[in-house]
């Protein structure tokens, strides 16, 4: 106890939590001093609590900014720097490491093996190589398909502990009355709404090793819904993997999501209905580079909307998916082509009209369009998306999050379309093929 290894773990409250339980918490051999927490607003400045650190740490572990990394490292004395967050590119991983290695730490990476969980049930699970590929939609997909073929599943969502951590250990989502419950806020709401709506039950949370055994009790199938481009926190018999040709060559260049390709059983090439054609070749050719006994599916997203007349001449304000525009990196989304698509007279620019947390947003992250990410990682960024909406002049809100937007911002003034976008396979193979092949009833 004396000698122990003196850890920070870099995360961005998920990955980092999970790989603290899974390697850390209960090894006396490592003293964990401190989190960094970065990519989402307002989750530094907690305590990882001692109800979910264990008994090594009686008084939980602190949450830091990541910004004060390297005050960190020389006044906590850190030995190890463990990185553990998603989509970020290879430079940026590597500009971190050589930070902590010339304050004379040790930088890791702690891999699959260490840090995944197995199940007694089958898992399947869902990943990508970039934050905005289609995940959401090809696990909706596949849950859709597993139903037909007769078995029970449930749904576990990689962590979006945003609230109190220790009640957030493990959540059980049946139905909308939950997500008030656990007071969700719109980033989970648009992973949990698209599946409750369809009856399928979701957990989440930070201990998942608990929630995994809870979940398996009530699924014959274990569907594992990946966040970002992290890969799965249960090791899967079947990985599919969705890449994203609008960002070709991504697939190459972003941790982990170089990573999940390689590892992938399936790789969904999505999108090629909006794709350039040498885009799309070029992902192919990546594929067949990293993941050569991969099976390869083409497939689209198309997008549609209750009311087109309703956009047709309109002046429209586009909400997108947030975490698709920030640290996804890109510029329009499903919003923009339904807008282009149905007719729109003009993209009204929220930007002038951005107030609080939003105007924060457009600045950290300049390379956004005339559009709006929907940020809503509290109550009072869900204040000030609703207050930047009804500012901007416009006949429309499109409204492209998985979301109902109209559930949580009820106050807004102008009319509203909701963009709906399923999963669509295109040709042979399709998922049904390779679930039905994998998983047929004896």
């Amino acid at each position: 106890m004396t000698c122990r290894t003196r850890v920070i773990i870099m995360g961005a409250a998920g990955r980092d939590f999970h790989n603290f339980n899974m390697v850390f918490r209960d090894d006396e051999n490592y003293e964990v001093v401190a989190f960094t927490a970065t990519q989402i607003p307002n989750i530094e400045h907690r305590i990882y609590p001692p109800e979910l650190a264990g008994p090594l740490y009686p008084h939980g572990i602190p949450i830091y900014p990541e910004e004060h990394l390297a005050q960190l490292v020389s006044e906590l004395h850190a030995d190890q720097v463990i990185f553990a967050y998603s989509d970020v590119s290879h430079e940026y991983v590597m500009h971190k490491a050589s930070l902590v290695l010339a304050l004379g730490a040790d930088f890791r990476l702690l891999g699959p093996n260490a840090t995944m969980l197995r199940s007694v049930r089958p898992v399947v699970a869902v990943g990508a190589v970039r934050t905005g590929s289609g995940k959401s939609q090809t696990t909706r997909r596949v849950c859709e398909i597993l139903r037909q073929l007769g078995w029970r599943i449930v749904v576990v969502r990689h962590p979006m502990p945003y609230g109190d951590l220790a009640r957030q250990a493990v959540q059980r989502f049946a139905d909308f009355a939950d997500l008030d419950r656990h007071q969700c806020t719109i980033e989970e709401r648009e992973e949990y709404e698209p599946h409750l709506e369809r009856g399928t039950v979701v957990y989440a949370g930070v201990d998942y090793a608990a929630i995994l055994r809870q979940a398996e009790q009530e699924a014959d199938i274990i569907v594992w819904d990946g966040g970002n481009n992290d890969w799965p926190f249960f090791r899967p018999d079947l990985s599919i993997v969705v890449t994203d040709p609008h960002r070709a060559g991504h697939e190459l260049s972003y941790y982990p999501g170089e990573t999940n390709l390689r590892m992938a059983d399936v790789v969904i090439i999505n999108k090629i209905d909006t794709a350039d054609l040498a885009q799309t070749a070029r992902v192919r050719a990546n594929i067949e580079l990293l993941a050569p006994r991969a099976i390869v599916i083409d497939a689209a997203s198309p997008i549609y909307v209750a009311d087109p007349s309703a956009i047709r001449g309109k002046r429209a304000l586009v909400v997108e998916d947030g975490p698709t525009l920030t640290h996804g990196e890109m510029s329009y989304g499903a919003g923009v082509v339904a807008a282009r698509r149905f007719g729109a007279a003009e993209l009204v620019d929220p930007r002038p009209y951005a107030v609080g947390s939003i105007a924060e947003t457009f600045r950290k992250y300049p390379h956004m369009g005339p559009l709006l990410p929907a940020m809503g990682y509290g109550e009072q960024q869900i204040k000030d998306l609703e207050a930047t909406i009804n500012a901007t002049p416009c006949d429309v809100v499109i409204a492209a999050t998985p979301v109902n937007l109209c559930r949580v911002l009820q106050h807004v003034r102008h009319p509203m379309q909701r963009v709906y976008y399923e999963l669509q396979e295109i040709g042979r193979p399709t998922l049904l093929d390779v679930l039905r092949t994998r998983f047929a009833r004896p």
